[in-house]
């Protein structure tokens, strides 16, 4: 038996953010144990957590969808984070906390809320004519709805979308059996600035037609968009559109992106694997 957390993610309030699995204490699983128990739960993803293998982690972490095992993926980050301090993790800096997982190390700063420090993009740039003609396919929008699109791809396979506003993005009804491997992020400005923006994730491919809040397609869309298109400083809306309130709190700057958001255990037991 093994103890088990579900955290809520980008919200305060109970069963509004996006829930983690998070199983503790997990070195010895397989990786088959690991992806069945991830199916199992059909959560967008499931966490481990193990002793590090690199001297300056203070935890190591596996994170999986029901589809696949990710390098990196931003609210399970900070939901395992939350989970691993809350079951008494000590970190050795008092901070921050040091996360090994498959994208390398990553900075999961302590404040107000959890904040982790957006990893580098595998993949930026442009996105040419033939894959801005398949995401509007998929997105079921014309091509011309397309307001700009890049690459940030931070381990999960992201491309960004901007539309023409948030209203834009609530309305997307997208056809999932069009993606064909894609894993889409669409943002649109709010016009009150309250939240600035409403983001949608859509990744099929992973077992997860819709992804409630999204931690790292927000990361990269924050090293698209931010200081040029949005201000350095801002918060996203996610999960309107399948009934949460998740809100995304992005800061930008000499040091880096950060993405942070609230957590909060809502099941705490014991799991057999």
């Amino acid at each position: 038996m093994r103890a088990f957390r579900q955290v809520d993610v980008f919200s305060s309030e109970p069963l509004l953010g996006n829930p983690v699995a998070v199983v503790h204490d997990a070195d010895g699983l397989d990786d088959e144990q690991m992806a069945r128990f991830a199916r199992w739960t059909n959560l967008s993803e499931t966490t481990f957590l193990l002793s590090p293998t690199d001297p300056a982690a203070d935890y190591r972490l596996r994170i999986f969808t029901p589809g696949r095992e990710l390098p990196f993926a931003g609210h399970p980050t900070l939901g395992s984070a939350h989970a691993w301090l809350e079951a008494g993790g000590v970190s050795r800096a008092s901070d921050r906390v040091v996360q090994e997982c498959g994208a390398g190390l990553v900075q999961v700063r302590r404040g107000e809320r959890l904040a982790f420090e957006a990893p580098p993009l595998t993949r930026s740039g442009p996105v040419d004519a033939v894959d801005v003609a398949r995401v509007a396919a998929a997105l079921r929008i014309r091509e011309d709805d397309v307001v700009d699109a890049a690459w940030v791809d931070n381990g999960p396979g992201w491309v960004g979308v901007l539309l023409a506003d948030a209203a834009a993005v609530l309305a997307c009804r997208p056809d999932m059996a069009a993606f064909d491997g894609l894993k889409i992020g669409v943002v649109g400005v709010h016009p009150d600035g309250d939240p600035a923006v409403e983001v949608r994730a859509f990744c099929p491919g992973l077992g997860v037609p819709e992804d409630p809040v999204t931690g790292s397609l927000n990361a990269g869309l924050a090293q698209w968009l931010a200081g040029d298109r949005l201000p350095a400083s801002y918060v996203a809306s996610q999960g309107t559109a399948v009934g949460r309130r998740g809100r995304v709190h992005v800061t930008s700057g000499r040091d880096g992106v950060w993405v942070g958001g609230d957590t909060l255990t809502t099941v705490t037991g014991t799991v057999r694997i």
